[in-house]
């Protein structure tokens, strides 16, 4: 029997990632950029600000969009900033949050390329990692949580979401 990812399934960690989010200081919430490098760069900000990452691995993932394309980008409005595990300026294993209310623009003939939030991943640690990426994926794949965080407007309305849904 296919497994079915509903309220009713959810592991511990997707029941607090938003929490975590917002009590770790990994959120950001904006309005606009001029670019996708813009953003990116914003996107990474809640981890430099507690050295979970440096600026050299900021750096590392816009290169790596500019190599390969936007492969952050998984779904619409739904991008993920990330290079290799264990690359340089990573410090710490953690995702961050980012709201970002106008789309930016990954690839201007693409609007399945667009993104509004941006979750940034950084890891050291690979089981940790997965684990955060299951909760994520887990958290994503629910059609009226990604709603509410496109509503979302600061930590509070991230708390909100997480007692409603998760």
């Amino acid at each position: 029997m296919p497994l079915q990812m509903n309220r009713t399934f959810r592991s511990d960690r997707s029941c607090n990632m938003l929490k975590t989010f917002v009590e770790k200081k990994h959120t950001c919430y904006h309005q606009s950029f001029p670019d996708w490098e813009s953003a990116i760069q914003a996107a990474c900000e809640p981890l430099k600000k507690d050295n979970t990452i440096t600026q050299a691995y900021v750096d590392l993932v816009i290169k790596c969009v500019k190599d390969y394309g936007p492969y952050i980008v998984i779904a619409p409005n739904i991008a993920m900033p990330h290079s290799t595990e264990g690359a340089d300026g990573v410090n710490d294993t953690a995702i961050s949050f980012m709201k970002v209310e106008e789309a930016v623009h990954f690839d201007p003939n693409d609007p399945e390329k667009d993104a509004r939030l941006f979750f940034t991943l950084a890891s050291v640690n690979h089981e940790k990692h997965l684990e955060n990426m299951m909760a994520l994926a887990e958290m994503l794949m629910n059609d009226e949580i990604v709603n509410a965080l496109l509503d979302a407007k600061n930590d509070e309305d991230l708390l909100r979401i997480q007692k409603q849904y998760l």
